[in-house]
């Protein structure tokens, strides 16, 4: 039943945000800060009242490695946003960060000495085979989408390496984000939810660096469309519904994938989360018509079949369906 439910969170959860953001989004691209902030606020106010009793309740993990881990998370959280400003269009911004793969294992060979099977580095092979691929389609469009002017056509697609240079940094950030999570939790034992806290609870004062931006944006929300709230009666602009839409659902979201990460193995996770985006991204394009052409359907075939590759889902098939014929054997 917990199995269940968290799949049918994560589902549920995850593709809702992805389609309230790109809502967030279309309407206003810079939008991403006040979005990061209003996610950040909800979750550590939940965080505070049920697992902190508010304050009452010590960190297991000591504070000065939640401040570098939070340094890492919030660095990652406002590039991933801030990214979407430099003509980085959803479907790309959501197939690059399928390449966390690859970042996590290059950090881990560099930074933990560690080897993998020829099968994990054919998949790393395929994962970026398939964000090459879309990279480059994408460049063409933003070339063919300026060819009015050389000039601006030069000027837009420098903007949009500047966004593609963020999405690196921002993913190898997040691994190297991992990497010291893992080595924190093998040291204190494992505190997810505590984790989850810290790392939207001490952020909150770095938004005051963001504060004119986020402001500005309030003033932007409040002269969208207004709409009449089902069975309230009262008229609120619709952008900030989107945004109650993201941060309710965002919640949600990380809710469910914390309870597969306790109730399922890790391959079960990585599988559930991968189909996931595939979901998200087959109904950004097809609801939103964002540009997809045959080449980018070929790489998202490729950085998906490499993920599933890395997760080993073949073996584990294999290993159940050879399963039934040991026991056979071992009756006879």
């Amino acid at each position: 039943m917990g199995t269940a439910f968290a799949v049918v969170l994560v589902f549920v959860g995850c593709c809702s945000n992805v389609v309230s953001l790109e809502l967030l989004v279309r309407e206003f691209p810079g939008c991403g800060n006040i979005v990061t902030f209003a996610q950040f606020l909800f979750i550590a106010l939940e965080g505070f009242i049920f697992e902190t009793n508010f304050g009452r309740k010590k960190p297991a993990i000591p504070l000065r490695n939640y401040v570098i881990m939070v340094t890492m998370f919030f660095t990652v959280s406002v590039i991933n946003n801030y990214a979407l400003n430099f003509n980085i269009a959803m479907p790309l911004h959501m197939i690059f960060r399928s390449g966390s793969l690859i970042a996590n294992m290059i950090l881990g060979i560099i930074i933990l000495k560690k080897r993998y099977t020829a099968s994990k580095y054919l998949s790393i092979a395929l994962v970026s085979a398939g964000i090459f691929i879309c990279t480059i389609m994408s460049a063409k469009q933003v070339n063919v989408a300026n060819e009015g002017s050389e000039e601006e056509g030069l000027f837009a697609f420098m903007h949009w390496l500047i966004g593609i240079a963020m999405l690196t940094f921002a993913l190898l950030m997040s691994a190297r984000m991992g990497i010291f999570q893992e080595t924190l939790y093998k040291q204190y034992g494992k505190h997810s939810k505590e984790a989850l806290f810290y790392n939207h609870c001490l952020p909150l004062p770095g938004f005051l660096l963001l504060s004119t931006n986020i402001y500005t944006h309030c003033l932007h929300f409040n002269q969208s469309s207004p709409v009449v709230v089902p069975g309230v009666g009262l008229t609120v602009p619709i952008m900030w519904i989107y945004l109650l839409v993201n941060v309710v659902t965002q919640y949600v979201c990380i809710r469910g994938v914390f309870i597969l990460t306790t109730e399922c193995a890790s391959l079960t996770v990585t599988l559930v989360v991968t189909l996931r985006k595939f979901l998200s991204l087959i109904f950004s394009i097809l609801y939103f018509q964002n540009p997809f052409t045959t080449w980018h359907w070929v790489g998202t075939a490729v950085v998906f079949l490499g993920t599933l590759l890395y997760t080993e889902v073949w073996s584990s098939v294999q290993a159940a369906l050879r399963g039934p014929e040991v026991k056979e054997k071992k009756a006879e």
